[in-house]
């Protein structure tokens, strides 16, 4: 990558594409881009001097071919113009996945990959190594609370670095420690079956060098004939390599708790986000730290620092007239693990959900476990499907969900009459979920509330 002094991203607004243009902004090079839609990412990513624009502009690719590298999402559908023209042309240009294979080839790769809970547990671990002194860098997919960005930079050779297994794109790092935290079935538009997603986790967990180490949620299945390195387990509170025990419940859904490690423990740990499955997560990034070798209380103080990650289980509103959470939850599990999580902060409470299905694929693949974890809710009001890069299914909508859920008060709405919606309802304790963009509804949500608490 040495010769190119331009880089362009198609795509650049992603959360994981624009954390690499960060990276090479900050590196030096000029760097500039494409994405569909503004966004809040996309205007930080202008503050700090990377051109976008938002409409297909072939006059806008840097016109040097030898010296322009250009890196693209998978989201980018196949028949868009620029990415045509520049495989017609002869620039150089590879997927987002290959370009963090290639920063984190010379640098110790620590990786957290699975089909949920991989941004929250991978942002933890950057803060353990961030808060402890030793420094890393971190591509992360989703933005750090405590620093306000998806990328840190040190110069410790020491990269952290959020495995994504669509479209297979984990496969492109060889990591010294790696995290799996779920297998579940998800993007069965790439693997077409649960199996061949479990399979491709086996390929990821072979890659780890041989010296290193395998970190597995308790109960996870992952295929490990063809892993050489050290594997070992973790759970929230049951017994294997690195487990929580005597776990006590704070007020507002925090917990004291301790962590066993082989050979030793930390005791009085908290976790400075609410939540059980936040002390999971705490956990299983606690024992990377050990692993490698950090100081015992400096992990814990880093845990007890950490502020989350925006629209991860990200509470805006915390009274006890009101309360207002979004979480980027779009697969069933995320949402009934999210939902449970509220029971026990807002205990008694009544709870509305706002979820907007992302992709036809994912809708149509598990309609009936997106209806029974979104009848854990009080109330549902459910959005049109966000297609992002699919064109629509026959049969295909978020009707199919709403049929099957069981709770009685819920409503199918488009998305203009979503706020006029919940002005007609008396809001206790309210949450988004979704990966679509039901993000530009957050601070209109959080302002309306705002506005009702002062009245």
């Amino acid at each position: 990558m040495n010769k190119f002094t331009h880089y362009y991203f198609l795509g650049i607004g992603g959360i994981g594409m624009s954390a690499i243009a960060r990276y090479f902004k900050h590196a030096g090079y000029d760097v500039s881009g494409y994405d569909r839609t503004p966004s809040p990412l996309t205007k930080e990513l202008e503050k700090e001097g990377i051109t976008i624009h938002y409409s297909p502009m072939l006059e806008a690719v840097p016109k040097d071919i030898d010296h322009t590298f250009v890196i693209y999402t998978p989201a980018i559908p196949s028949d868009f113009e620029e990415l045509t023209y520049v495989q017609e042309q002869g620039y150089t240009l590879c997927k987002r996945s290959k370009a963090l294979g290639e920063i984190a080839q010379n640098q110790k790769c620590l990786a957290v990959a699975g089909t949920h809970g991989k941004t929250t547990t991978s942002t933890l671990l950057a803060h353990i190594y961030t808060h402890s002194g030793e420094g890393c860098n971190a591509f992360l997919g989703g933005i750090s609370k405590n620093y306000d960005t998806n990328l840190l930079l040190s110069k410790n050779p020491v990269l952290v670095a959020e495995a994504d297994e669509f479209d297979r794109s984990f496969l492109q790092l060889y990591p010294s420690i790696a995290i799996i935290t779920a297998t579940d079935a998800d993007h069965l538009d790439i693997y077409s079956t649960h199996r061949h997603v479990i399979e491709a986790f086996g390929m990821f967990a072979s890659q780890i060098k041989p010296d290193g180490a395998l970190i597995v949620k308790q109960g996870v299945e992952v295929p490990t004939e063809h892993v050489s390195c050290n594997i070992y387990r973790y759970s929230f509170n049951t017994l294997c390599d690195f487990y929580g025990s005597d776990i006590v419940a704070l007020e507002g859904g925090y917990f004291d708790f301790t962590i066993n490690y082989p050979h030793g423990k930390i005791e009085h740990c908290t976790v400075g986000v609410p939540g059980w499955v936040n002390v999971e997560n705490a956990i299983a990034a606690a024992a990377v730290a050990i692993l490698d070798g950090l100081d015992k209380e400096a992990v814990k103080k880093a845990l007890a620092t950490f502020s989350g990650v925006k629209r991860r289980f990200d509470i805006h509103i915390n009274t006890p007239e009101c309360a207002y959470i979004d979480d980027y939850a779009h697969h069933p599990n995320e949402i009934r693990a999210a939902v449970s999580s509220m029971r026990d902060i807002f205990r008694g409470r009544r709870i509305c959900g706002i979820f907007q299905p992302h992709l036809y694929t994912r809708t149509r693949d598990f309609a009936d476990d997106f209806a029974d974890a979104l009848s854990t809710l009080d109330e549902l009001i459910l959005l049109p499907i966000y297609p992002a890069r699919e064109l629509p299914i026959e049969g295909v909508t978020s009707e199919i969900i709403l049929d099957k859920v069981t709770i009685p008060d819920k409503v199918l709405i488009d998305k203009e009459h979503l706020m006029d919606t919940i002005h007609t309802r008396d809001i206790d304790c309210l949450v988004t979920f979704g990966a679509g963009d039901i993000d530009r509804f957050i601070e209109p949500i959080e302002q309306y509330l705002k506005g009702c608490l002062k009245k």
